[in-house]
C-alpha cells in the first residue's frame, strides 16, 4: 500500500480525484449488480426471459452507446459527461429498488447502462489528458482503485442485500449522488482540443483510423478471455465442487485471488515491464499469459465432481489470467491515445469499448454454448483449447502490428 500511496500523491488533483471516483463508482455498481438477477427472478417472480431482457438492455445501452458518450465528451468537455453519467446512474439505481413493473425496470436498466457509456470514455480521456507523459503510470494506478472497488463492492452488497435488496439499491444510488455533487464541486473543467469540431467529424476520424481499428480487432479476444473469470471459470468451479456451498466458497476465493493480485501487483508489474520492453512487447507478453491461463483447465475438463485437487488448476488459471490483464491494461489504454494521435481521444475510447463490447457478447454466447455442447459430445477440453488459441491469435496480431510499426502515432486530419 505504501507504493500505491506514493504513486497516488505524485499525481495532480484531477487524477487523484478520478481514481477515487472510479473506486467509489465500482463499489456502488458491484454492490448491486451481482444480486440484481436474483432480485428480479426470486424477489419479483419474473420469468427467465424477462430477467435476460432487462439485464441485456442494460448491457446493450452501455456497449452500444459508448461511441456516442465518447463523442459527446470530446464535444462538450469531460466533466459534464462524467457528472451526467453519475447523476443518471443515481436515478437508475434508485428506480431499480423502487419499481416492480417490467417497463419501469427496463427504463431503469437502460438508464444505468447509458450512464456508464457517458462517463467511462470521458474518465479515461480525462486521465490521459491530465497525466501527460505519465499515462501508463496513471492507468496502472487507476486499475488499482478500479479493482479495489470490484473487490469491496460485492461484500458490501451482500451485507445490505441480506437486509433488503431495496436498501442495496438506495445505498448505491446515494453513493452516486455523493459522487455527482463531489465532481460538480471539485473536479476541474477539462475540454478536448477538438471541442470545436462536430460529432460527425470525430466519427469520421476514428472510423478512418486503420491502425486503431486493427489494434481494436486484435484486442477483442482479450476481453473475451478476461470475462471468463465471470463465466467459464465459475461454471467449471461449481461443476467440480462437491456441493453448492463448496462451489460458492471456491468461486468467492477465485474472485479474491483476482482482485488481490491486481491490487498488490499492478504498479510493480507495470514498472518492471516498462523497464524492459516497449508497449507492443508488453501487450504481446500479457496477451500470451492470458491465453496460457486456459491451459490449466485442460487438466480438469474430464474430471468428475468432488475431487479436491481440481480447484488448484482453476486457481492457477485465474492467477495467470489476472497477471496477463494487469500487464496489458495500462499499455492498452496508452496505446489507444497514441493511435488516436491525441485527437478525439474520448471518441476513440468510446469506439474501442463498443467494438470490444460486441466481441464480449458474441464471445460469451459462443463460450457458453461450446461448454455445454462439448461436454455432451464427450470432448470437454475443446472450449478451453479454443480459449488458449484465442489468446495466441491476439498476441500474434499485436506482435505483427508492433513489428510493422503500426502501433506508432499517425497524422490526424479533420475534414
Amino acid at each position: 500500500m505504501t507504493d500505491v500511496l506514493r504513486q497516488f500523491r505524485s499525481f495532480d488533483r484531477p487524477v487523484q480525484l478520478l481514481a477515487l471516483n472510479q473506486f467509489t463508482i465500482n463499489i456502488g455498481f458491484y454492490m448491486l449488480m451481482p444480486y440484481l438477477a436474483a432480485h428480479l427472478s426470486l424477489g419479483l417472480g419474473l420469468a427467465g426471459w424477462m430477467v435476460g431482457l432487462i439485464l441485456g438492455a442494460r448491457n446493450f445501452s452501455q456497449q452500444g452507446m459508448f461511441l456516442l458518450g465518447g463523442s459527446l465528451a470530446d464535444r462538450f468537455g469531460y466533466k459534464p459527461l462524467i457528472v451526467a453519467g453519475c447523476a443518471l446512474r443515481t436515478g437508475g439505481f434508485a428506480m431499480l429498488g423502487l419499481v416492480d413493473s417490467v417497463p419501469a425496470l427496463l427504463v431503469a436498466s437502460v438508464a444505468t447502462g447509458f450512464a456508464g457509456a457517458l462517463f467511462n470514455p470521458a474518465v479515461r480521456a480525462y486521465v490521459a489528458a491530465d497525466a501527460g507523459d505519465r499515462r501508463v503510470e496513471a492507468f496502472a494506478l487507476f486499475n488499482v482503485f478500479y479493482q479495489s472497488g470490484i473487490l469491496l463492492g460485492p461484500l458490501i452488497g451482500l451485507a445490505l442485500t441480506g437486509v433488503a435488496f431495496q436498501l442495496t439499491c438506495l445505498v448505491a444510488a446515494a453513493v452516486f449522488l455523493v459522487l455527482t455533487v463531489l465532481q460538480i464541486r471539485s473536479l476541474p473543467e477539462r475540454r478536448s482540443r477538438d471541442a470545436h469540431d462536430s460529432l460527425l467529424a470525430g466519427w469520421r476520424v476514428a472510423l478512418a483510423n486503420r491502425r486503431f481499428l486493427a489494434f481494436s480487432a486484435a484486442m477483442i479476444g482479450s476481453y473475451v478471455l478476461s470475462f471468463q473469470v465471470y463465466l467459464a471459470l465459475p461454471l467449471e468451479t461449481r461443476r467440480l465442487a462437491g456441493s453448492e456451498t463448496v462451489g460458492t466458497v471456491e468461486v468467492g476465493i477465485l474472485f479474491g485471488i483476482s482482485g488481490i493480485l491486481a491490487i498488490v501487483g499492478q504498479l510493480r508489474i507495470t514498472a518492471w515491464c516498462r523497464q524492459r520492453w516497449n508497449h507492443g512487447r508488453c501487450l504481446t507478453v500479457g496477451l500470451s499469459l492470458m491465453g496460457l491461463a486456459f491451459t490449466a483447465p485442460l487438466l480438469t475438463a474430464a474430471s468428475p465432481p468432488g475431487q479436491v485437487w481440481t480447484f488448484l488448476p482453476l486457481a492457477l488459471s485465474v492467477a495467470l489470467l489476472t497477471l496477463g490483464t494487469v500487464v496489458v491494461f495500462p499499455f492498452e489504454m496508452d496505446t489507444i491515445v497514441t493511435l488516436a494521435g491525441d485527437r478525439f481521444v474520448a471518441t476513440h475510447y468510446g469506439l474501442y469499448n463498443t467494438i470490444c463490447g460486441i466481441g464480449i457478447a458474441v464471445g460469451n454466447l459462443a463460450t457458453g454454448a461450446a461448454l455445454d455442447l462439448a461436454r455432451s459430445s464427450g470432448i470437454p477440453w475443446v472450449p478451453w483449447a479454443a480459449l488458449v488459441a484465442v489468446g495466441g491469435m491476439c498476441a500474434a496480431g499485436v506482435h505483427v502490428l508492433n513489428r510493422s510499426d503500426r502501433l506508432e502515432p499517425r497524422a490526424v486530419t479533420v475534414s
